[in-house]
This record gives structure tokens, sequence and C-alpha cells, in this order.
């Protein structure tokens, strides 16, 4: 599968996740069994267009794999495990938090990620994004430096991932912040130039380039 997005997908760097590419983005983490979290996940509906995300999945946190993403991840700090599925093809946007983020591949699908630092005056080149193919059953720390945002599907069936923070991340804030990028609780998001619906709610625009679109 990933030969065949390479070839599809000439606009943008691709890479398998255990590439040495992938080092400063974050890090696989082998040795995790995934069995009961991808089987709960999967029986979540996949809305018919578009995608969707719940920071917390009470179905997630009561399972084994909650509690060795709290303590080995998250040095025991209360955490949540949330999900986002759904359709998506496009970079669209990007955000980061100031902690990492855990994200267990319930099907294929394709993360799209930056560096923070390439982050100039609220502003960045989509040429500096490089796309990593993530096999269902990966699991991978996300850095807080890497810039990141909904996962891309590789088939019509669609894309999950299971999206582990810092409990509270990506809530609503209870005071207004001064920095026009913070969106939600430890959520700090830019959009790309073209997204009119996410600059209508309020994103910042400040993604040039190409709005890459995963083909497959």
């Amino acid at each position: 599968m990933l030969n065949k997005i390479k070839e599809l997908n000439s606009e943008i760097e691709i890479f398998d996740i255990n590439d040495k590419e992938f080092e400063t983005f974050g890090r696989v983490i082998n040795g995790v069994n995934t069995d009961e979290i991808i089987a709960a996940a999967k029986k979540i509906q996949n809305p018919e267009r578009g995608c969707s995300y719940m920071p917390s999945v009470e179905a997630f946190e009561g399972l084994d794999i909650a509690k060795t993403i709290k303590n080995n991840c998250f040095g025991s700090m209360p955490t949540q495990i949330g999900y986002c599925w759904g359709h998506n093809n496009f970079l669209n946007a990007t955000e980061w938090h100031t902690s990492s983020e855990i994200n267990v591949a319930v099907t294929p699908l394709v993360l799209i990620l930056g560096h923070v630092w390439d982050i100039k005056d609220g502003n960045i080149n989509s040429k500096k994004f490089k796309a990593f193919y993530l096999p269902s059953g990966t699991v991978v720390e996300v850095y807080a430096t890497s810039l990141h945002f909904c996962p891309c599907e590789v088939s019509e069936a669609g894309f999950g991932c299971v999206v582990a923070l810092p409990k509270g991340t990506n809530t609503d804030l209870e005071t207004p912040s001064g920095d026009k990028l913070i969106f939600r609780k430890n959520k700090w998001i830019i959009a790309h130039e073209e997204n009119e619906a996410l600059k209508a709610k309020g994103v910042a625009s400040g993604i040039s380039g190409i709005n890459y679109e995963i083909k497959y």
C-alpha cells in the first residue's frame, strides 16, 4: 500500500513511519497490545462525510492500554483517550500542543507533519511538511514540537485514530487568550489559506503553498 500511495502522491514526500525521517517528529512505541482498543473503536460508526473528534471516550479509558499510556507516556498525569475518525484527504490545517500526543492507528492512515520551529510570525509554507504512513495497530508518540492535524484516509472506508493527550486538551477555553493561535485548551492551530470553513470558525490563516491531498 505504501508504494502505491507514494506513486500517486508526487507532490509530497511520504515515508514509512519506521524511516529515520520520523525521528525528529516522534517515535514508534512497540510492544503495546492494541487489539481491544481497535475493536472498541471499530464499533463507532463513521460519518458519511467529513470527520469527527471526541477528546474522551469512556469505552477506551477503561481498557488496559489506557493505563499503559497514562503511566508510561504521560508519567501518571491525568490523561484523556479520545478518537478522531471519518473521512479526510487534505492537509487543511496544522495544530500543536505543549505536550506529546499518542496516536494509535485503528486503520491504515497517513499523518502529515511539520516542525513548530518552521512557523515564522504565524506563517509556514506547506513544503515544510512530510507525510508518514502508519499501518493499522501502529502506536506513535508525536512530539510537542511536531505540527499535525486530522489524519488522512488511504481507502474509501475512511480512517480511525485513537488520540491520547493530557486531560482537558482540545476542550473549550474558559477564558479568552490574547494569542490568536490558541483555539482550545492546549491547542494552537493555523489553517491553510484555502480552508474557508476553518477560517469562518475563527481559525487564523497561516499555511501557504499546496494544500496537499493524499490520493489512494
